[in-house]
């Protein structure tokens, strides 16, 4: 492959990481894709770092700020989502202290909105589907549960 080559595929990966922040993960199955040597697969790789498109602790830290405010996920499931990337359990727990603030605020929030727009009328079955909810977004347990059993219909 020569430097033209190599140099548009560089600029094709400074384009994927400037849009969104990436993980190393993301970025190797990119240019795994090209079907690049290792060689030069690492120095793009080595390349994006140092020239800050690629940054693995910006990536866990908007990562678990994105997913708890946007899509109301729960430390568990963020937690999972980051070790599938391969991210380092330092940066999971950084990530995790990120969003601690305003933790019990939102799951308060959420599990109320869950709860009202829940429209089953035996309360049993209610706490059933709105707990099963809230362990599915990746809240823990012992708060799932002690907000469904202080719920009154």
């Amino acid at each position: 492959m020569n430097t033209v080559e190599i140099k548009e595929i560089v600029g094709k990966i400074q384009q994927y990481c400037a849009y969104q922040d990436r993980c190393h993960q993301d970025v190797e199955k990119k240019l795994h894709s090209y079907h690049l040597e290792v060689e030069t697969r690492e120095y793009i790789l080595t390349k994006m770092i140092e020239d800050g498109f690629l940054n693995e602790e910006r990536f866990a830290l908007s990562f678990a700020r994105g997913k708890h405010r946007y899509k109301n996920w729960g430390r568990k499931r963020i937690e999972m989502e980051l070790k599938m990337r391969e991210v380092s359990s330092y940066l999971i727990k950084k990530a995790l202290l990120e969003i601690e603030d305003e933790y019990m605020d939102h799951f308060e929030q959420y599990s109320k909105h869950v709860w009202d727009s829940q429209k089953e009328n035996d309360v049993v079955k209610k706490r059933k589907k709105v707990g099963d909810a809230l362990l599915r977004k990746g809240y823990e347990s012992s708060m799932v549960y002690d907000f469904i059993y202080n719920q009154e219909e």
